[in-house]
């Protein structure tokens, strides 16, 4: 069962994993060294994975996973969002890298120790690639409206339907819902950037502090083309368009060569220039050397310009090597009030 409570729940825990035990390094060699071993320091706040990894091909062109908390403001280049944490909120844990299916968890906030309501909460904000999304949605609102007809009506009540809103300027859809055992509630905004669904969801038992959290987003900046059915970009940033990497679109086209076979799915974006050429590739999850050998085929690929008013632009879209992800079974029939 897919539902965004157990979303959250196996982020967070995932995030609070313990993280690996270090070993010693031995000295001069190891063998029969004498020395004893010096015990490597482990980074904090971080999850270690020696497998799949998110990776890109320069360190200019923003990720969507490079936004940060700063000075108890998010920044995101990559979507061009700024949000300053209400007051006696902080950032708790980074996210995890992306999925296989494109969800990023692009930071988690809770309420910090100076706070004094009677009860605390719990925040993230993410993104899901539409480009990669395995929910039968094409834009934000239908894959809220998906969330919404998939939550557990065993354990869940809806206290509001999704609905269409205006969020600093811009069009969201809101959706509450409510564990009445624990009497925990869910406020989730989401509204649609870079052809990614950008997600607020706000969790606590006091629902004054959340709509507190929901009139402070009224603060946050967005781009210009954040919109809930569209946010297609363009303007500053590449269109992004889906499925491009098609026969018909490429006049040239070289195949990976890899020299092990691995069986895992390899999301990836590309920017292609305005002349055609890749110039820009992002792995959600590849090991190094798949990354290696899609980048050195994916170097050699030419596009058609795309053109927009008669004149080429930049496009960003999405290519999966490998065996994609396979969709949620979905659950069986069950009574959902609507």
């Amino acid at each position: 069962m897919h539902s965004l409570f157990h979303r959250f729940l196996v982020l967070l825990a995932v995030s609070l994993s313990l993280l690996p035990a270090a070993r010693g390094v031995p000295q001069n060699g190891g063998g029969s060294s004498t020395n004893p071993p010096q015990a490597k320091k482990l980074p904090t706040n971080v999850i270690l994975n020696k497998g799949a990894w998110p990776s890109a091909s320069d360190s200019v062109t923003p990720l969507p996973e490079g936004g940060r908390v700063t000075n108890n403001v998010y920044g995101n280049d990559y979507f061009g969002l700024t949000y300053a944490l209400s007051p006696d909120w902080t950032e708790s844990y980074a996210g995890p890298p992306p999925s296989d299916s494109g969800y990023y968890v692009l930071a988690q906030i809770k309420t910090a120790d100076t706070f004094k309501g009677p009860d605390r909460g719990n925040g993230l904000i993410t993104a899901q690639d539409m480009f990669f999304s395995l929910a039968p949605a094409g834009n934000a609102l239908e894959l809220i409206n998906y969330s919404r007809d998939k939550l557990n009506a065993e354990y869940y009540k809806v206290e509001q339907a999704p609905a269409v809103v205006r969020i600093a300027d811009h069009s969201f859809v809101r959706f509450d819902f409510v564990a009445p055992v624990s009497d925990l509630h869910w406020y989730v905004l989401a509204t649609q950037i870079r052809c990614h669904e950008v997600q607020f969801v706000f969790t606590s038992r006091d629902t004054k502090l959340l709509d507190s959290l929901i009139q402070d987003l009224s603060k946050m900046k967005l781009p210009a083309e954040a919109d809930l059915l569209s946010g297609m970009g363009g303007g500053e940033v590449p269109v992004c368009i889906k499925d491009y990497a098609q026969d018909e679109n490429i006049v040239k086209k070289v195949d990976p060569f890899f020299s092990d076979r691995r069986f895992n799915p390899v999301p990836v974006r590309i920017i292609v220039d305005k002349e055609g050429k890749v110039k820009h590739i992002h792995f959600l999850r590849a090991f190094p050397e798949q990354a290696k050998a899609i980048s050195d085929a994916l170097e050699q690929w030419q596009f058609r310009p795309y053109l927009v008013d008669g004149k080429p632009v930049e496009v960003e879209t999405g290519i999966m090597f490998g065996h994609a992800p396979r969709a949620p079974t979905p659950p069986r029939a069950a009574a959902i009030s609507k």
